[in-house]
Order: C-alpha cells, then sequence, then structure tokens
C-alpha cells in the first residue's frame, strides 16, 4: 500500500529500514523523486524493475553518501575524481567502470562493466542512506517512459499499487 509521509526523524528511520528488508521507498532527490532499493539485494533491485515496467537492460543509478564511499563501488581516475569533488553532493550522475567484486547487484548495471552513480545532495536523502548503510539504487519514481516524478503524489499516480 501506498502511503505518503513528511520526511521526519521517524519516517526516515523506517525507510531505511524498508530499505535494507529489500522493498521499495519513494525518495526525494534534487531533480525527481527517486524508486530506491538497496543495491546489493538483486531481488530488492528486481522489484524496481518489476513496479517501473522497466526493461532490465536497462541501468539504474546508484546513489552513496560521498566520493570515498563511491571508490568502493568504482574505479575513479583523477578526472573523475576533480569532477567529483567539484559536483558532488548534487545531481550529477558519473558513469564510471564497477570495481571488481563490488556487492551491487548486476541487475543494477544491466550486466554491463560500469554503474552509474551519484551522490545526491538532497537532506532526506542523504538521512535515508545513513541510516540504511548500503547504496540505494534509484531511478526516477515513475513508470517506464513516463515524465520523472516531482512530486509524491506524481510518483504514487504514475506507480499505482507496484510501489
Amino acid at each position: 500500500m501506498t502511503r505518503i509521509v513528511i520526511a521526519n526523524d521517524e519516517s526516515i528511520a523506517e525507510a531505511a529500514t524498508l530499505i535494507k528488508r529489500g522493498e521499495l521507498v519513494v525518495l526525494p532527490t534534487e531533480t525527481v523523486y527517486g524508486l530506491g532499493a538497496n543495491a546489493l539485494d538483486g531481488m530488492a533491485v528486481a522489484k524496481i524493475f518489476e513496479a517501473k515496467s522497466r526493461p532490465q537492460f536497462n541501468p539504474l543509478i546508484i546513489h552513496v553518501s560521498d566520493v570515498n564511499k563511491a571508490e568502493e563501488f568504482v574505479e575513479m581516475d583523477a578526472r573523475a575524481k576533480k569532477i567529483a569533488n567539484a559536483f558532488w553532493p548534487g545531481p550529477l550522475t558519473l558513469i564510471l567502470p564497477r570495481r571488481a567484486d563490488n556487492g551491487v547487484s548486476d541487475l543494477v548495471s544491466a550486466g554491463l562493466e560500469t554503474l552509474a552513480i551519484r551522490v545526491p545532495a538532497h537532506k532526506t536523502m542523504r538521512a535515508v542512506m545513513k541510516a540504511a548503510g548500503v547504496p540505494i539504487a534509484a531511478p526516477s519514481a515513475n513508470a517506464s517512459g513516463e515524465p520523472g516524478a516531482t512530486t509524491p503524489k506524481h510518483a504514487a499516480e504514475s506507480l499505482g499499487e507496484n510501489a
């Protein structure tokens, strides 16, 4: 059942618990709302594709807390670090080579050798990431092919009972 709640300490803790359990949560970012799941849990990631009716050949973005955390999952050369340090946290997604055995579900990258990775600036998303302690796969919270959700209501209407 879809619920829309105000971001506060209690709802942030609940969202983090749901993500750790392998459930989906709609989360705000500085651009659109994202449909978030534990990026390390293949079954949770599969729920994103199902909820969005998204083809599994279409990779997802993972969200992490900072550049150091990003380096656990992707290879960052000097140029990537310079760009990341200039624009993160913020609405920039980098596509970089995956680190071997990084733990991120292969579904996230659609089997590619790269990962799309981002350090969001939105305080609620950052609080949920910190509380969950895992990278969060979070493409836009809308049915595949529809415009990105810019409000919680739009996300709920677009995804219906799928999220």
